[in-house]
């Protein structure tokens, strides 16, 4: 076995037999990997870290040749990003980042552009009064690194490019111009904004998009357009995603006027 020391975010973790843990990593030189802490329920104190999801730790590892298993000898903290755990909404954004990270990362595929992607989103999220918006980069930048992006930059179906109107096909993952509209007839009209959104996110630097500008309708939009693609191509609605739509549901619910409450409470029973 060949030892190894990397930066890690901890995508999942969960118990093994009765004294160890095995937890999935995100890591800076590795990308994906698993690894099991042997000890670390009864003994704590051998690693300075907890393994909370999300958390940005040091980790030392014995890569076996013949496994995807390893041996995590030392984990140590480096950031537990305290801010978002005080706080619901941040708790199910940055749920939703690790849970769509980890369904867009192959095992030991090394990516340092999607890695420092997530580190940058998490560290700004702890800070930010706007969590959604922090989302959105996130999705659209996540989706750009890994390949799986929506076609953006022109027509998915003829490549040309678009001057005009557009419209937007979950089934072929793109736009498409007024000439190829045919080609997928459930395809759903854009804004033009909400097209320049994404491709000044996908072209830009994480911070550089922080100061971008979204409208109330283009941000609905993209919320729209984003989890349906992702909905459509991962073939599931993220978990974490389904549990902060019903949580936003209930808060809705709390502020409806009296004699509406049934509205909402109807969706969160379906």
């Amino acid at each position: 076995m060949s030892i190894h020391k990397t930066e890690a975010i901890v995508l999942k973790r969960f118990d093994f037999r009765e004294t160890s843990m095995i937890a999935n990593f995100y890591t800076l030189d590795f990308g994906k990997i698993s690894g099991v802490l042997k000890g670390i329920r009864k003994e704590p104190a051998k690693f300075a870290s907890t393994l909370e999801l999300f958390s940005y730790n040091d980790i030392v590892f014995y890569k076996r040749r013949n496994s995807s298993l390893h041996l995590i000898s030392q984990c140590d903290v480096k950031d537990n990003f305290t801010a978002i755990r005080q706080d619901i909404d941040k708790i199910g954004n940055a749920s939703i980042m690790i849970e769509l990270l980890d369904a867009l990362v192959a095992v030991e595929d090394k990516n340092e552009g999607i890695f420092n992607l997530a580190l940058d989103s998490l560290k700004e999220l702890g800070v930010t009064n706007n969590p959604s918006k922090i989302m959105t980069i996130f999705k659209i930048k996540a989706l750009s690194l890994s390949g799986f992006k929506p076609h953006f930059d022109s027509c998915v179906s003829c490549n040309d490019r678009i001057l005009g109107l557009s419209k937007f096909s979950l089934m072929l993952g793109g736009l498409l111009c007024s000439r190829c509209y045919t080609k997928d007839l459930s395809a759903r009209s854009i804004f033009r904004g909400t097209v320049a959104t994404v491709l000044h996110i996908e072209k830009n630097e994480f911070r550089d998009c922080l100061s971008l500008g979204m409208n109330p309708q283009i941000k609905k939009e993209l919320e729209f357009i984003l989890n349906s693609f992702l909905n459509f191509h991962l073939e599931r609605e993220l978990k974490s995603q389904k549990v902060v739509h019903k949580l936003n549901e209930a808060i809705a619910y709390a502020r409806l006027p009296a004699g509406r409450e049934h509205e909402v409470q109807r969706k969160l029973s379906s």
